[in-house]
């Protein structure tokens, strides 16, 4: 019998190998993250020198949105026709690109459509990495390195504050905010690191060779994967894997973009208190993505996001009870910083998403469906700060009422990470077996 295992025809990966894929995944994605999160602090500089409402400012974080989830099914395709390498670098480059030329925008059209552009590069980064790490590491340790991947949020929004703050107080209102957005090419040195020094997945160039060769399934050579992915057995589980990420994201944006707001003028906390409360959530998350990846390569994928999903729960519940509890000047002693603790603990499921997602499809749609899913649930989430205010007026102003919207959105969560099949420990090449056509003639 043909040994169809990646090992086999195509070699083992090197120490170096690995840790060049595990660095660009990580350094990607802290980037990816890093240039949406710095938006927030300079949307009032790029108000005052376009001459812009803010409104319309705030509208250009939504079409880069909007553009990621574009990004993430065009170069989710491209991942899965031309190989997760190439659309890694392609994304990237979109991303740089679309990053400076957003720094010389002349008024809102302007800045409106490059940044769109940007988001479309955005779109494809995460989901490309993601792939190609999970087909090129052990299947016992993707947990903890996925985790190590998704825990570069922590170094993306340190940059994000740093870099922002910095940029608006050294330099002019005209030109501070420019600089900043001049700091999203730095993606453009990661294309060319990842050119030179990072393999291609051995898995698809395995893949790629049997579909050229007619070895795989008619289906599998079909050019369009976003169909494929919602066809036959795939469908169910795609329309639970939406859910699932959507319902994430919705909450997770309903109540990041909120919180600082609700301490500081809902419950008086002050600045700086609020500022703390911050770095310390930033270290229990970080440790916490770290955890949980250890705990799903151990016990299965299903705990690695139910646990933190529990979490969230427990959040819920806090946000309900100690809507009103002020600031009483100990932080120990605020009710809202332990409900923020349970929730950037339970933001932690992210951390199984792209490895879970990786085993769930076979090989022909892979790219295509993580990339896709993973930036529609992104697109979804984006909708959670129009819908909270809403909530919160119906409330008579009330905020952390408003804010229990992601209620529904948590239970979902949870009901779809009981009903998505358990993945650990399968062999990605294995998966795909099942997939070829297994004739000769």
């Amino acid at each position: 019998m043909t040994d169809h295992s990646p090992t086999a025809e195509f070699g083992t990966y090197s120490t170096g190998e690995r840790a060049a894929i595990i660095f660009s995944c990580m350094l990607g994605f802290a980037l990816d993250l890093y240039d949406v999160l710095i938006m927030p602090f300079l949307m009032s500089s790029i108000q005052g020198s376009l001459g812009i409402s803010l409104t319309q400012v705030a509208s250009v974080t939504s079409l880069t949105l909007i553009g990621s989830v574009i990004g993430g099914a065009l170069f989710g395709w491209l991942g899965d026709r031309i190989g997760r390498k190439q659309a890694l670098q392609l994304t990237l480059g979109v991303f740089a690109v679309g990053s400076i030329a957003s720094a010389f925008a002349w008024d809102y059209a302007s800045l409106a459509v490059l940044r769109f552009i940007t988001g479309v590069g955005l779109g494809g980064e995460w989901g490309a990495g993601m792939v190609l790490f999970n087909e090129a590491w052990n299947k016992d340790r993707r947990g903890l390195g996925s985790a190590f991947i998704q825990g570069s949020a922590v170094i993306a929004s340190a940059g994000a504050s740093i870099v922002g703050v910095w940029a608006t107080t050294s330099f002019t209102p005209e030109w501070g905010w420019r600089v900043a957005l001049l700091t999203g090419g730095s993606p453009i040195v990661l294309m060319i690191f990842i050119r030179f020094f990072m393999p291609e997945s051995k898995a698809w160039l395995q893949f790629d060779r049997a579909r050229k060769s007619g070895l795989v399934e008619r289906k599998a050579k079909t050019a369009n994967t976003l169909l494929l992915m919602f066809q036959g057995r795939l469908l169910p589980v795609s329309i639970m894997c939406l859910a699932w990420m959507m319902a994430y994201m919705f909450a997770y944006y309903g109540i990041v973009v909120f919180m600082p707001t609700l301490m500081q003028k809902s419950l008086g906390a002050p600045p700086d208190v609020v500022r703390n409360i911050s770095v310390i959530a930033s270290v229990v998350g970080g440790c916490s993505y770290l955890t949980m990846g250890v705990l799903n390569d151990a016990f299965g994928r299903r705990f690695g996001a139910l646990l933190p999903g529990l979490s969230w729960g427990v959040m819920a519940c806090a946000l309900y009870v100690f809507a009103h509890g002020r600031f009483g000047g100990h932080l120990l002693g605020f009710p809202m910083f332990w409900t923020y603790i349970a929730f950037v603990i339970g933001n932690s499921a992210l951390g199984v998403v792209g490895t879970w997602l990786s085993e769930i499809y076979p090989i022909e749609v892979r790219s295509t469906a993580v990339s896709f899913i993973y930036m529609a649930g992104r697109g979804v989430g984006s909708l959670a700060p129009i819908v909270v205010p809403l909530a919160a007026a119906s409330f008579g102003g009330e905020l952390a009422m408003g804010m229990l919207i992601v209620v529904p959105a948590i239970i979902l969560f949870l009901a779809m990470t009981l009903s998505l099949p358990e993945t650990r420990g399968r062999e990605l090449a294995a998966v795909d077996d099942a997939h070829r056509a297994g004739h000769a003639a």
